[in-house]
This record gives structure tokens, C-alpha cells and sequence, in this order.
């Protein structure tokens, strides 16, 4: 029997299979609206039989966005607008979730192929960048931000509030924060991109201050009954790895006892030029030893995305769900195809019901 197509219970939440189909950005949306890009395109992927279907990073502030093109979910109509989405995604028979962000020194980018550089100084599309300290990020980005104050610093914690609050009254049953590659989480984390003298930097406990902060006020207006995970670079492959590691463990030990659900095992992504070995399922041992030393669930995203690998690490569990992003784009039905190769039974059934009984019948 398939590992890979067993359910998994999170809180009150059964996905139907391990499969989940991580946040990618799509840069499609104006004045972070979603639009008639966004719904088929969620649609598609919630009926190819994933059993968690992630919403792209979705910026909790105007300024928390990668690029004038990135989804926002700041204002009630924005709210209103994902509701479409959400029912899509549930009709389909996957769980809705939304990964909520704010890119920090990042933003105010070019869309990939428009240069995935910061737009220039001048260009009204851009805007002002911030982050714990006024360092730049390096190469295409180089704009520098401005260093946070406690104000700002405060008031970006209550807009991770306040949009988890519309992400629950959209009907989002999965929420994950974004405190990943090198955006304004990560960046408070980082000695690389962090250097503040007050209470949010320089030692370990003062960098992971606004982490945990942001993370203890979402989980107050986060239903306790629906899973709250979190997206964390744990490694930056900057020579580090091993101190950076024991780091993050501890970190995310603090985090599952703040109430985090799950832990999705990322990178850091905090400085340009490292040396990352990309292959397959590389991140694999690293995630298994989060999970086995901070005992929490974990998922993953890079290189799991083929059928064997995937079905492997649920199996030995390296992994309680599998997070397979780009072979998704390139087919959405990617589940259904996994299941026949992995030899389920009546694979078709991985579908929706009206896909499934048109498969079986002819």
C-alpha cells in the first residue's frame, strides 16, 4: 500500500493524500487583487488530487510585496475576492491554505521576466524597502532598505494579524508563515542581515524575537482547531551549516511550543553566491533531523518531485508531507500519474468523483 496516498490529520484537518502543492508566486495580480488568473489556476491543481494546495505568498502590508504583480490579503476586498479560490480549492476536494509574507528588503522587485531586479529609484512602480538593518541584499537587489523602527516593527506584527484574521474569515482552513528565504523574517533571524544593538538583535534570542512575537499574536486569532505551520530557512550554505542548524532547531522547538503545528524545512536564502547542492531530495536529511530533533511534523519542497522519491521519504518518515511544486505547474494532474506509477488501486480515484467515473467507466 501507498505511503504517499495514505490521509494525514493535522488538528481537525484530513488531507486525502501527503501530497501538497507548495506556494509559488504567479506575479499576476494588481494591487495584490486576485483575479481571473488566480482562480482557474488554483482550480486546476485542487482537481488534480493534491490533498493540500498552498496559496502563493501573499503580502500582509502594500510594502510586504515581492513585486507590483504579488497577491495581498491587506483590505477586505482582497478578502472577499479569494472566497471564489477557497471554494474552488474545497470543491475539488483539496484543503485551502495560504502562506502569508512580507518580503521585507526584497521587495519592490521586477517580475521575473522583466528582470527580477529591484526597480529603479524614480520608477513609481517601486516603493520604499524595509528591514532590521539598512544592508542590502546584493547582486540584482541592491537597493538598500531602511532599518525598521519598534513602530514599524510592531505594526508589521499586527498586519501578520490582522491578514491571518481575513485568511480565516476566507474560508482558509491551513495557514503558513513566511519566514523564509531572506524576506523580512529570515532577515531579523540572520547575523547576515541583521546587525540592530536593541532587543531585536545581536544575540540568538533578541534575532528570534519578532519571529516568535508574530508567530504568539497569529496563534491568538488563529483557530485552535486548524493547523498553523510555518515556513523557516534552517541552513544557509554559507560554511555555518552546522552551528545554523542548532540554531534554527532551537528555534523551532520555541516555535511548537508557541503552538506551531508543522514545520515546512526550507533555506535561508539571506546572502547571494552560496552553494547550495541542489539534486534530488537533498533537503531530505536535513528536514528528517528537524523533525526527529524538534518533534514536530515537517514538510519540504526541492527535488521531491518525482513519484518514487516521494513515496520513499513519507515511507521512511523523512517527511509527513510532501511539498511538490514545479512538476505541478508542468501538469496538474501530477497526483493522479504518481498514483498509477506508484501502482494504487483504481488510481483514477485520486480525481474528483466526475473525472474519476469517466476514467473508470470508458
Amino acid at each position: 500500500m501507498s505511503a504517499l496516498f495514505q490521509p494525514y490529520t493535522l488538528k481537525s484537518i484530513t488531507l486525502r493524500n501527503r501530497i501538497a502543492v507548495p506556494p509559488m508566486c504567479q506575479y499576476s495580480a494588481t494591487d495584490g487583487m486576485p483575479n481571473e488568473w488566480h482562480l482557474p489556476h488554483y482550480a486546476s491543481i485542487a482537481r488534480g488530487g493534491a490533498g493540500l494546495v498552498v496559496v502563493e505568498a501573499t503580502a500582509v502590508a502594500p510594502e510586504g510585496r515581492i513585486t507590483p504583480g504579488c497577491l495581498g490579503l491587506w483590505n477586505d476586498e482582497q478578502m472577499q475576492a479569494f472566497v471564489p479560490i477557497v471554494r474552488a480549492i474545497k470543491a475539488a476536494g483539496s484543503v485551502p491554505g495560504i502562506q502569508i509574507a512580507h518580503a521585507g528588503r526584497k521587495a519592490s522587485a521586477n517580475k521575473p521576466w522583466e528582470g527580477d531586479d529591484h526597480i529603479a529609484e524614480g520608477d513609481p512602480r517601486g516603493w520604499e524597502t524595509i528591514a532590521p538593518s539598512a544592508i542590502a541584499f546584493g547582486e540584482n537587489l541592491s537597493k538598500i532598505p531602511r532599518a525598521m523602527t519598534l513602530d514599524d516593527i510592531a505594526r508589521v506584527t499586527q498586519n501578520f494579524v490582522d491578514t491571518a484574521v481575513r485568511a480565516r474569515e476566507a474560508g482558509f482552513e491551513w495557514l503558513e508563515l513566511h519566514f523564509a528565504h531572506g524576506y523580512l523574517a529570515q532577515s531579523f533571524f540572520s547575523e547576515h542581515s541583521n546587525q540592530r544593538d536593541d532587543i531585536y538583535g545581536g544575540s540568538l534570542e533578541n534575532r528570534s524575537r519578532f519571529l516568535l512575537e508574530t508567530l504568539r499574536a497569529v496563534r491568538a486569532v488563529w483557530p485552535e482547531h486548524l493547523p498553523l505551520t510555518l515556513r523557516f530557512g534552517v541552513i544557509e550554505y554559507d560554511g555555518r551549516d552546522e552551528q545554523t542548524l542548532l540554531d534554527s532547531i532551537g528555534l523551532v522547538r520555541q516555535f511548537k511550543d508557541a503552538g506551531l503545528d508543522m514545520l515546512s524545512v526550507s533555506i535561508g536564502f539571506t546572502i547571494p553566491g552560496t552553494a547550495i547542492p541542489w539534486g534530488p531530495a537533498f533537503m531530505g536529511p536535513i528536514a528528517e533531523r528537524v523533525r526527529r530533533e524538534a518533534g514536530i511534523p515537517v514538510s519540504s519542497a526541492w527535488g521531491f518531485g518525482t513519484p518514487a522519491i516521494a513515496e520513499q521519504v513519507v515511507r521512511d518518515e523523512v517527511l509527513d508531507l510532501v511539498m511538490v511544486g514545479k512538476a505541478h505547474l508542468a501538469d496538474p494532474h501530477w497526483a493522479y500519474f504518481a498514483a498509477r506509477e506508484l501502482k494504487v488501486d483504481k488510481a483514477s480515484w485520486t480525481l474528483p468523483a466526475p473525472y474519476a467515473a469517466w476514467l473508470e467507466r470508458y
